[in-house]
């Protein structure tokens, strides 16, 4: 069977539902970032768990590549189609089939942004805490393992999800965990597929654990002289047991990038934004902690709210601060990376990729969730300079090095995708082959998302 004769069958089940458009094709096979573009052969969306199947089990006769898709907002290739095939938009399979309030359990489709499940969740009293600033698909979300400004309180994708739905390879449908808080019954498949990038099967179907809408929400926001204060600020509120929901830092750059595209009046120096949850007197007194610590470590203009569209628009800053970025240089591309380390070295991590960003010539604004040790540098590049992205390039891998060294990890939140692939024999050695077993054994054609996250053949 050929890829034409699979492109048919496909044809005569979803109809109108494949699109081979060369529009579709682009959009479906470009990045946010710098890759090239990279699109499949065509594009189809399934409906439902049965149409994934069928649908795995004619390109895996054929040897047909198959690329899941989300809200396409990954930013190290995971949607590129280096290898052609079929790229599966999920989008049509966006419902929220339960939601429990009294379990705290919601079970969904992949396709579902976070924004429209807290949408639909706002009238039960709970919510979905994930928040990786893009409306990302969850299913996305899983599939990288996603975090956020939020991971601080309420943890990542992995402390969140306690069941899937996935389609295997070969078309077998198998459902990982279940409804209860625990389990001590065999490997935790759950976990192996969060952060598979799509390498190890299709998730059609979620169970997330549901958080209790605060009773109160309190944003805030300060300034300070250097990203160091900042930095070691957050330490010391850390430390001292203070209750945040999120805290992120932003650097002077960053705060320039918004004042130019959302009209605000930062002052362009660090800031550290700040969220506390809970009754109105724990957050008051976390609030006010907060408040004094900041205060000793030189902050300014401290100033908080409770309103929710003033906490929203606080948010909506951060959430769209990578097209801020983009602003500062128009027309240009980003290499957009990241990096975890322990909050120890967070400091001196932040410091010593500022002084690597300064060298280079690049600009490059730097921003992150402090509160795990997790910051991104979005190095701006001319469109096509291939000088400044080599520039660009070897800078993100100074800063992955530099995360092994201290104990940390090349990526806490964006992924491996193509963009991190040749930095992960460094960063676990032996252990990358044995990824690399594991997909052989769970798509020994290797057909799920080739050229992405494990070693390849």
């Amino acid at each position: 069977m050929t890829i034409d004769t699979v492109l048919t069958e496909l044809s005569s089940m979803l109809g109108d539902r494949l699109s081979r458009s060369k529009s579709d094709l682009l959009h479906h096979g470009g990045s946010e970032s710098h890759f090239a573009p990279a699109p499949p052969d065509a594009v189809v969306w399934p409906e439902t768990t049965n149409e994934v199947s069928r649908i795995l089990q004619l390109c895996h006769g054929a040897n047909v590549p198959v690329i899941p898709f989300g809200a396409g907002t990954s930013l190290e290739g995971h949607t590129s189609a280096p290898s052609g095939g079929v790229c599966l938009n999920m989008s049509r399979m966006n419902a929220v089939i339960s939601a429990d309030p009294g379990d705290m359990i919601a079970v969904v489709q992949p396709g579902l942004t976070r924004e429209d499940l807290n949408h639909e969740l706002r009238t039960l009293g709970v919510f979905f805490p994930v928040d990786p600033g893009a409306n990302a698909s969850i299913g996305g979300m899983a599939a990288t393992r996603a975090s956020g400004t939020t991971t601080v309180r309420y943890g990542s994708m992995r402390d969140n999800v306690l069941g899937l739905t996935v389609v295997l390879a070969d078309g077998r449908i198998i459902k990982t965990g279940s409804r209860a808080a625990k389990s001590a019954s065999g490997y935790d498949m759950t976990a192996l597929f969060l952060g598979s990038e799509g390498t190890l099967g299709i998730i059609t179907e979620l169970t997330l654990r549901l958080h209790g809408i605060p009773e109160q929400i309190n944003a805030g926001i300060c300034a300070f002289a250097d990203m160091a204060a900042a930095v070691g600020a957050v330490q010391q509120v850390i430390q001292m047991g203070i209750p945040m929901a999120r805290i992120e830092f932003v650097d002077a750059d960053t705060a320039r990038a918004f004042n130019g595209y959302a009209g605000t009046d930062m002052p362009e120096c660090p800031h550290l934004l700040v969220e506390f949850h809970g009754s109105p007197a724990a957050v008051a007194e976390a609030s006010e902690g907060f408040g004094k610590i900041v205060k000793d470590f030189g902050a300014t203009g401290y100033q908080h709210a409770t309103r929710t569209e003033d906490r929203n628009a606080l948010w909506k800053i951060r959430h769209h601060a990578y097209y801020a970025v983009l602003s500062l240089r128009p027309g240009a591309r980003a290499v957009v990376t990241d990096i975890c380390v322990p909050i120890s070295k967070l400091a001196q991590a932040v410091e010593e990729t500022q002084l690597d960003i300064i060298a280079s010539g690049l600009l490059g604004p730097i921003l992150g969730h402090v509160g795990d040790g997790n910051f991104h540098a979005i190095l701006l590049i001319e469109d096509g300079n291939e000088a400044e992205k080599a520039t660009a390039k070897a800078l993100a891998t100074r800063m992955s090095d530099r995360a092994i060294a201290m104990g940390g990890t090349i990526t806490g939140e964006h992924g491996i995708g193509m963009g991190k692939l040749d930095l992960m024999e460094t960063e676990h050695g032996a252990a990358w082959s044995v990824m690399g077993d594991i997909k052989s054994a769970l798509d020994p054609t290797g057909i799920l998302n080739p050229g992405k996250l494990v070693p390849q053949p």
